[in-house]
């Protein structure tokens, strides 16, 4: 329950964090790319672009200040050309330099006359270091008309970065226009903020500004048209030192800039999408927060299948960037960031979970049978193949139940701690040889042994590896005497009774205590066949039901009906024929 609120508010916070934002813009940049290269959108009467480069600088040596005829011959070109909308992406002066240069004015102004006859013309305006904006000298900015001067400014974004179009600038918000903005709106369209699409229209290329005055000077009309007519213009440099921006792709036709492209692409690709669909709208907030959490609830819940949760974390992600890239291609831009780092998360922190309450799950499983199984049945338990084994069920088992013979009479001669030194030696070897067969030691009863064959781990025949034990704790047990006689102590004896039948078998206790324990009739039998081994005088004795599961049953002599106390009289039969010294 507190892992699944964990998941929906950590889905929530994703949501807000910078991380996020910056996994967003690259994944963003990386749509606009993909969608450039495999579904090119073209665009009609597309923007062109006058550039100030390093010839026209070389064929026009004034400073950009003084260039006033220059302007006035390159507007009056545009006016000629029949263009749709002109935009100057240079800073106008605030005063006249008609003292330097004489009749410098009067050239721009007859160019800006020229295009007030017909041709919409949005002047640049440019903002000081302190903010304030650099006004325009008044004659120029009178005949651009009303709506003839925007800023050259747009948001940037935390990487600097220019992805989007609004005119809303500043901590306040307070909206001021701009160039691209203006230019739509002398055109006819409504701008609004969001994304610039970068993905409408192929890489801008340029005409140099030297070769559209060499063609106004040469009255080459022609050419003019065939470049400019009815298409939107921007003038602005395009040289490799200055007014350079990131953009998530590369708008130059001309050079790799490796996304630093001139400022006056990013106008044009704006103009590009103010004039085509408009700006992409962003998805709302709760929208994403919504496909956040539910990506993240639903790997949550997808449950302890690690497998398929991969697998649907991979086709959750894949349906994602689809709609997001699908989303991008009708307008409508989806930050999938988040989301997708919600569905991430849930899956990892239910992986998390799995893993801790699958380690726990382990530990109590090693704790409940360690040392009861053999490590090859404990391995199997640990790794979940026999799971369905260890609840309570009703087992074909065969039990064996051993105990050390005049044990009472044997500790009355040790101390405490030789007891106990002898008692763990003696279980040390038997357990190995139960082990060996994959039984299970169910307990130890003072001097005795109780184990049973066929649980947890389900064995073929079962009353044969419980035979197959008892002989090899026979042949332990002359070796443990042989220790204990090296040592000058007392040997011991033991009784091993067996019988087969079914049982229940499972955890039982309380939850402070329990153990994997068997039930059932096939357990007292058992016991009372060993109470067997003194009377008659056999180390092993088995049931009638034992022998019939057995290979062969050379070697073992029939006891006849024995009496069992609590319950009727049952054939046994002992190995060897004659007593055997481990046993009386």
């Amino acid at each position: 329950m507190w892992s699944a609120v964990a998941v929906v508010f950590l889905g929530l916070a994703l949501q807000f964090v910078s991380f996020t934002r910056f996994l967003d813009f690259k994944l963003l940049d990386a749509q606009f790319s993909l969608m450039r290269t495999y579904w090119p959108n073209t665009f009609p009467h597309d923007v062109a672009v006058v550039g100030i480069d390093e010839e026209t600088m070389r064929r026009l040596p004034e400073p950009i200040a003084l260039w006033h005829p220059h302007l006035g011959r390159f507007l009056e070109a545009m006016a000629s050309a029949n263009v749709r909308a002109v935009g100057l992406d240079i800073a106008l002066p605030e005063s006249s330099y008609d003292f330097i240069v004489p009749g410098s004015d009067m050239a721009l102004l007859k160019g800006l006359l020229a295009m007030r006859r017909g041709t919409p013309l949005v002047l640049g305006v440019t903002v000081a270091a302190d903010g304030k904006p650099r006004h325009i000298y008044p004659p120029y900015l009178a005949l651009a008309g009303e709506g003839g001067a925007g800023y050259l400014l747009w948001p940037v974004d935390a990487d600097q970065t220019v992805r989007r179009f609004d005119e809303r600038q500043g901590v306040s918000g307070t909206a001021v226009p701009t160039l691209a903005g203006q230019m739509a709106r002398r055109l006819g369209a409504n701008p609004q903020p969001g994304l610039v699409d970068y993905a409408l229209g192929s890489r801008f290329n340029y005409v140099p500004l030297w070769r559209v005055l060499d063609w106004q000077a040469s009255g080459n009309a022609q050419a003019l048209h065939n470049a400019f007519a009815g298409r939107p213009v921007l003038l602005g440099s395009v040289l490799p030192f200055e007014d350079r921006h990131k953009q998530p792709v590369n708008l130059a036709g001309w050079e790799d800039n490796g996304g630093v492209a001139p400022g006056v692409l990013i106008h044009a690709q704006a103009l590009r999408t103010l004039l085509g669909p408009g700006s992409i709208k962003t998805v709302p907030m709760p929208v994403v927060l919504l496909l956040a959490l539910t990506g993240a609830m639903l790997l949550w819940l997808a449950g302890r299948r690690i497998a398929v949760g991969a697998a649907l974390v991979g086709a959750m992600l894949a349906i994602m960037l689809v709609v997001a890239t699908w989303g991008l291609a009708n307008n409508w831009y989806l930050p999938a960031a988040g989301p997708m780092l919600a569905v991430v998360l849930g899956f990892s922190l239910r992986v998390g979970t799995e893993a801790w309450r699958e380690m726990a799950e382990r530990r109590l499983l090693r704790r409940a049978f360690s040392g009861y199984v053999s490590p090859h049945v404990l391995r199997e338990i640990l790794e979940g193949h026999l799971a369905d084994s260890l609840g309570g069920s009703r087992r074909h088992v065969c039990v064996l139940f051993a105990d050390i013979r005049d044990f009472t009479t044997l500790s009355e001669a040790l101390s405490a701690e030789e007891v106990i030194g002898l008692l763990n030696r003696y279980f040390a070897y038997m357990t190995a040889a139960i082990h060996q067969q994959e039984g299970t030691v169910d307990k130890f009863i003072g001097d005795g042994i109780m184990a049973f064959f066929g649980a947890p781990n389900t064995v073929e025949h079962p009353s044969r590896r419980a035979f197959a034990a008892a002989l090899d704790m026979l042949e332990k047990l002359k070796m443990l005497n042989a220790e204990l006689a090296a040592e000058g102590q007392a040997t011991i004896r033991i009784g091993i009774g067996l019988h087969v039948g079914e049982a229940v078998v499972g955890h039982a206790g309380s939850a402070e205590r329990h153990e994997y324990t068997a039930v059932g009739d096939v357990v007292n039998v058992s016991s009372r066949i060993e109470d067997l081994t003194k009377p008659t005088g056999y180390a092993l004795v088995c049931s009638a039901a034992v022998m019939d599961e057995l290979e062969n049953s050379e070697g073992f002599i029939s006891l006849g009906e024995q009496p069992l106390k609590g319950h009727t009289p049952r054939a046994v039969f002992g190995w060897k024929a004659s007593r055997n010294k481990e046993a009386t």
